[in-house]
């Protein structure tokens, strides 16, 4: 049985979904400040590691990070709703600019939206 990760594409779909979405990330008021101006290229890499590994792909993340501690990690981030909808807004264009079949793309998108949910950690 195969994984999401090789169904979908693999490295290059992954690479290319993260690549679309820190294209949204660039230029959007709220999203833009949380990374510092050399970083965008590595908070994709991590990303990108990330889905990977949670899809059924390569343990890179692991191997360079730890466990994944989502909640942990974003902690120092100010992550109230209007931070949630902006990264959701930044990933759906993401998402949709990149093709998967529409079975894929509903279960891709029913863990963004979880993990999304998940991050807020300030009350608006």
């Amino acid at each position: 049985m195969s994984s999401l990760y090789e169904e979908i594409g693999g490295e290059a779909f992954f690479a290319d979904l993260t690549a679309q979405f820190y294209a949204q990330v660039a230029v959007d008021p709220i999203l833009r400040p949380m990374y510092p101006d050399t970083d965008l290229k590595a908070a994709a890499m991590r990303l990108q590691w990330f889905l990977e590994q949670y899809w059924g792909g390569p343990t890179t993340y692991q191997e360079n990070r730890g466990h994944p501690r989502l909640r942990m990690r974003h902690s120092e981030f100010h992550i109230n709703l209007a931070a949630h909808d902006a990264w959701l807004k930044a990933m759906r264009a993401a998402v949709d600019g990149v093709e998967m079949k529409p079975e894929h793309k509903e279960q891709l998108w029913g863990y963004l939206e979880m993990a999304a949910a998940a991050m807020i950690n300030q009350p608006d």
